[in-house]
């Protein structure tokens, strides 16, 4: 469950206010709003890349305000993928577990298991520069899943890609996260997108969560 009580985010000269938010467990939220309303605020605060001024962050039922963002279980995607030009797609899938000191045999074992579920098995010797639009979103999909997040936060990450793609790659985040029951909190400027993931939904304006829905 994410949880997101009376919190107030300062960004510079702009604050959000009051911010109230939860997301059953296992249940997918989408987050809306104008460019600059403060969503991606929002998302970087529960990462552990923002401090909230007031107010708490929990998930399941965990007070993680003060934590670091290693020490968060959360998955993040961000809007711009930030695959590493130098990093092949294994490398790239393997990075959070080394960082976390995963026994080897078993980071292998993940990256051969995410590649398989996510059809880039094919890749893994692969550069950014060499993947297509759909490929870069897999990848990231697999970094941002490997350590066994139980939330995962994305930031409008399907923006970039093609009607054909943008559709196959909301299937595979629908059916990944609900086969591994992750708790998701998702950006989008896009009405069908949100219609198709979301279960829940905020809409952002004037820094407050203004409207909330569940389906």
């Amino acid at each position: 469950m994410i949880t997101i009580k009376d919190c107030t985010i300062q960004a510079g000269k702009f604050a959000i206010s009051d911010i109230n938010i939860e997301i059953p467990t296992g249940e997918y939220g989408i987050l809306m709003g104008k460019t600059g309303s403060g969503k991606t605020t929002i998302l970087e605060a529960l990462c552990g890349l923002r401090k909230v001024a007031a107010g708490k962050i929990l998930i399941s039922g965990e007070d993680i305000t003060q934590k670091r963002p290693a020490e968060r279980n959360i998955g993040f995607l961000p809007q711009d993928i930030a695959l590493f030009d130098h990093m092949t797609v294994h490398e790239h899938i393997a990075f959070g577990m080394r960082i976390q000191k995963w026994d080897k045999a078993i980071i292998e074992q993940r990256v051969k298991e995410l590649a398989e579920r996510l059809q880039i098995s094919h890749l893994l010797d692969r550069k950014p520069a060499g993947l297509s639009g759909g490929e870069k979103q897999r990848t990231a999909m697999g970094r941002a899943l490997a350590v066994k997040p139980k939330v995962l936060c994305l930031d409008e990450p399907l923006s970039t890609l093609d009607d054909d793609t943008h559709e196959e790659v909301i299937n595979l985040i629908k059916n990944v996260t609900k086969e591994n029951n992750i708790t998701t909190l998702h950006i989008t400027h896009r009405q069908s997108e949100a219609e198709k993931l979301g279960q829940h939904f905020f809409l952002i304006d004037d820094g407050k969560v203004i409207r909330q829905e569940a389906k």
